[in-house]
């Protein structure tokens, strides 16, 4: 259990509790960690948990906490169960108000009582209960307020006798107790521990109106500040169900095809994995998997953001919630239905919810501090004024109750975490898989981005373009056999092309010449290592070549040749000379001299960091515009060039890639971006963005929205904090009274949140 504890922020009510999010996390240091500690993995099952991850399903026993609203409250539980032995894991689910504890059956009474006495009411609660949780309705609150318009009528039309001051008085009280019971209980707790939230300043502001004799202001702000409230909820609910909304475009069931060969109707979650699954034209695609049978162009645009749709075939895979658009397609399940690339979207998007933005930080530590401030100066305005200024006692005590409404925090909290999520949202929606607000801000700091070549720049599906035997020991055709055999076993892109090439060349003889391949071995940055008839071989890069000593002037004069032609060369050898010489060649993506054009417009730098040779990255990084080339890198020296980058651009550096050489680079940079199509677990993992269909134009536009985002973040603070600023000021002055501060707060919270919501408007896919 993590014993540290947060300072506690000042709660905006349930309207928070769509959007809250943990204690911020220690500093951010690449140098320091893997992005995989940091940010979910979009490939991982989604059931996967960290302890104490917000947004993640854990283990223990799991209870409703209904006043426990936003992250603020969140921090008091855990500070007020860090001194409770034997706790292993906390799990909050702030949207659902709940929270399970993993800890031993004779830990849970004391884990609960020390809940109790921070405040909140935990009740157990099991799974299926958890969407049937009540929430605060429309009903309870019309009455509330029309409670607290009779109390005004009450005061205004009714004769002032005792009779009718005491009805009113009564009236009121029932308002305030229907709109306000939640946050009299937890300001009372607060003011009971010394804390100094937003329902310890309603709580006070309420009760002081209610005593003074302006009890019709008092039911009425409650009213208000719960109506506010609610909407604000609403509102936010927006943001939140954006990407939440992905999840209904899969369908619950999905037609299976039967041992004895029919097809029935089944529920998706009972699907095992390796069945076969129909899809029929115009229906969405149920499962992960791969075609089995039949031919359709596929709209991915749920999951990867592409506009147009994508021909698939026997082989190609296929993703849940997808849409078939033309022929019938037999898919073979690969993922199980809480456990698709459309699920594990979702639940990184709900995590990355969970890491919290700078601005967020800096936001919660100023309200942490504002809130007791804010009370400091009421107080001396309570006690000063009639002193100082010459007011009555009442009329002092009236503004600093209106100073305290005034100045609720709500919408300064409330301003930066719904526009991260909106911008969240936004991005997933666009195929942008981004793992949490800190990189969502950060990336609008970016000053150079480094690029890998092949599947990142390139098409990554490279093609065999020449070939010449070497060997003087050996048939050409057994040579190509070995080479081929040894291509075969082996995942990178260009050992596919060779493999193929051969196979395509030389047809059944490449394959009768493929014997098995013993001992094979990766040989990271340079190639493949096996035994093959016999003899052990090698078929790698030049690099490879020269460290065991088989380069000579001709053979460097052939590589030359290929190398000027932007060709990767792949040779094959054993220990005694060189057999073979490999030549392929890729091609760019379309996508890429747009990218990096809209790189260099934004003022960003570009850098292709390549594993191959020097003069084949030149050629390259000069058809797709690059700033710069830099070839012959292993893993560990593409990471020592990001450093490099960092030293040179003041640490604001991204780098992109798709391979697991890339690994180590994308942990280093400041923001790592992984090709989410063609790119491998590991580097998915390492990276802080995922890109789903491997557009490099989606890099500068995770760039745009981020400075968009950032605008918005800075025009949220501005407006929450001049209105409260205007405000005050008219407060002191004797120009403002508790209805106009509900409506100042109120009008600012909405104000903020909808400001927010308008990142949303770029995430209609």
């Amino acid at each position: 259990m993590t014993q540290e504890h947060t300072p506690s922020t000042p709660c905006c009510g349930s309207a928070c509790s769509s959007i809250s999010s943990p204690p911020p996390p220690a500093p951010h240091s690449h140098a320091e960690h893997s992005h995989g500690a940091h940010g979910p993995d979009c490939c991982a099952p989604a059931a996967a948990a960290q302890p104490g991850a917000t947004g993640s399903p854990q283990p223990g026993t799991r209870f409703r906490i209904a006043a426990m609203d936003c992250a603020a409250e969140e921090s008091e539980i855990r500070h007020a169960l860090a001194s409770v032995p034997g706790i292993r894991g906390l799990g909050f689910q702030l949207a659902a108000r709940t929270l399970a504890i993993d800890a031993p059956a004779d830990v849970l009474p004391a884990a609960l009582a020390a809940i109790r006495k921070a405040g909140f009411d935990p009740e157990p609660l099991d799974a299926a209960s958890v969407a049937a949780a009540p929430a605060d309705g429309l009903l309870r609150l019309g009455g509330a307020l029309a409670l607290a318009v009779g109390a005004e009528g009450v005061a205004f039309f009714a004769p002032d006798t005792q009779a009718f001051r005491a009805l009113g008085m009564v009236v009121a009280a029932a308002a305030i107790g229907l709109a306000g019971f939640s946050t009299y209980r937890k300001g009372l707790a607060a003011l009971r521990q010394g804390r100094l939230n937003i329902n310890a300043l309603m709580t006070v502001a309420v009760t002081g109106a209610f005593l003074i004799g302006q009890w019709p202001e008092a039911a009425m702000v409650m009213a208000l500040y719960a109506v506010a409230e609610l909407i604000e909820a609403r509102a936010v609910d927006r943001a939140r169900n954006a990407i939440q909304g992905l999840l209904a475009l899969a369908p619950d069931t999905a037609e299976v095809r039967q041992p004895d060969g029919r097809w029935a109707v089944a529920a998706c979650a009972d699907v095992p994995l390796g069945a076969t699954v129909r899809v029929k034209p115009g229906a969405r695609i149920p499962l992960d998997g791969t075609v089995a049978a039949g031919t359709s162009a596929v709209n991915q645009a749920p999951v990867t953001g592409e506009s147009i749709p994508v021909d698939k075939g026997v082989g190609d895979a296929v993703f849940a919630g997808t849409i078939n658009d033309t022929g019938l397609l037999e898919v073979t399940v690969t993922a199980a239905a809480s456990n698709t690339t459309l699920a594990r979207i979702i639940h990184a998007v709900e995590q990355a919810q969970g890491a919290r933005a700078p601005t967020q930080q800096f936001v919660d530590r100023f309200a942490a501090v504002y809130t007791p401030a804010v009370f400091v100066a009421a107080l001396l305005v309570a006690v000063l004024g009639p002193w100082a200024l010459g007011w009555g006692g009442m009329e002092a005590l009236y503004k600093a109750l209106v100073l305290l409404v005034i100045a609720c925090p709500c919408a300064l909290v409330i301003a930066t975490p719904v526009t991260v999520v909106s911008a969240l949202a936004s991005a997933a929606r666009r195929g942008i898989l981004i793992k949490g607000g800190v990189y969502l801000e950060d990336a609008h700091r970016l000053r150079a981005v480094a690029l890998d070549k092949t599947g990142t720049l390139t098409e990554g599906r490279p093609r065999l373009v020449a070939q010449e035997v070497l060997a003087t020991t050996a048939p050409a055709a057994q040579v190509l056999g070995w080479a081929a055999a040894l291509a075969g076993h082996s995942d990178h892109p260009v050992s596919r092309a060779i493999a193929q090439g051969l196979h395509d060349t030389a047809g059944s003889a490449a394959e009768q010449a493929g014997p098995a391949v013993q001992g094979f071995t990766a040989l990271a940055g340079r190639g493949v290592q096996g035994q093959v008839d016999g003899r052990t071989l090698v078929l790698g890069n030049h690099r490879l070549i020269e460290e065991r000593g088989l380069c000579s002037p001709a053979l460097e004069a052939r590589l030359a040749a290929h190398e000027q032609q932007g060709r990767t060369v792949t040779l094959l050898a054993d220990g005694a000379e060189v057999l073979a010489v490999l030549a392929v060649a890729d091609t760019i993506k379309p996508s890429s001299r747009e990218a990096v054009a809209q790189l260099r417009a934004l003022g960003v730098a570009t850098v292709m960091l390549t594993g191959d040779n020097a003069t084949t990255a030149r050629t390259i990084a000069h058809e797709a515009g690059l700033d710069e080339a830099r070839g012959n890198l292993l893993p560990e020296e593409k990471l020592a060039a990001i450093e490099a980058l960092q030293a040179q651009h003041g640490a604001h550096v991204a780098m992109v890639g798709d391979g697991i050489n890339d690994a180590p680079a994308l942990a280093r940079a400041d923001i790592g971006f992984a090709m989410g199509g063609a790119g491998t677990d590991t580097a998915m993992e390492a990276a802080d963005v995922v890109i789903m269909n491997d557009d490099l134009r989606r890099i500068p536009e995770v760039i745009r929205l981020s400075r968009h985002t950032r605008g918005v973040l800075v025009q949220n603070i501005v407006i929450a904090l001049g209105i409260k600023a205007v405000f005050l000021v008219l407060a002191v002055a004797g120009h403002a009274s508790m209805w106009m501060a509900v409506f100042a707060d109120m009008g600012a919270s909405l104000i903020v949140v909808a400001n927010g919501l308008r990142l949303l408007r770029g995430a209609r896919a």
